[in-house]
């Protein structure tokens, strides 16, 4: 695929995600079998299938507001805590609703 067709939610993505989903999708989607691969436990993988999700459903859901896409992409990503993304983005809303 050439680089100029990759979809907006493959952007967001770190090598590792990408080479998770392509792990995944060569395993059938048997994440049993990707656990094997990676050496780790099945609940383990799950976790990390489920914070892949989250990214991608993070990006879709705030494609029009990058600021709060950021926020979150961070919050997962274990940069900031949760307390303080719920913070920013409910001050930005307040801002945001305020110069409208």
């Amino acid at each position: 695929m050439p680089i100029e067709v990759v979809p907006e939610w493959m952007v967001h993505l770190d090598d590792e995600d990408v080479i998770f989903i392509k792990k995944f999708l060569l395993a059938s989607g048997s994440l049993k079998q990707v656990a094997k691969q990676y050496h780790v436990t099945y609940p383990t993988v799950r976790l990390r299938l489920d914070r892949l999700i989250q990214k991608i459903q993070i990006n879709e859901d705030t494609a029009n507001e990058p600021y709060i896409s950021l926020i979150k992409r961070l919050a997962l990503n274990e940069k900031i805590d949760f307390d303080t993304t719920k913070i920013l983005i409910s001050e930005y809303k307040k801002i945001k609703k305020e110069n409208k």
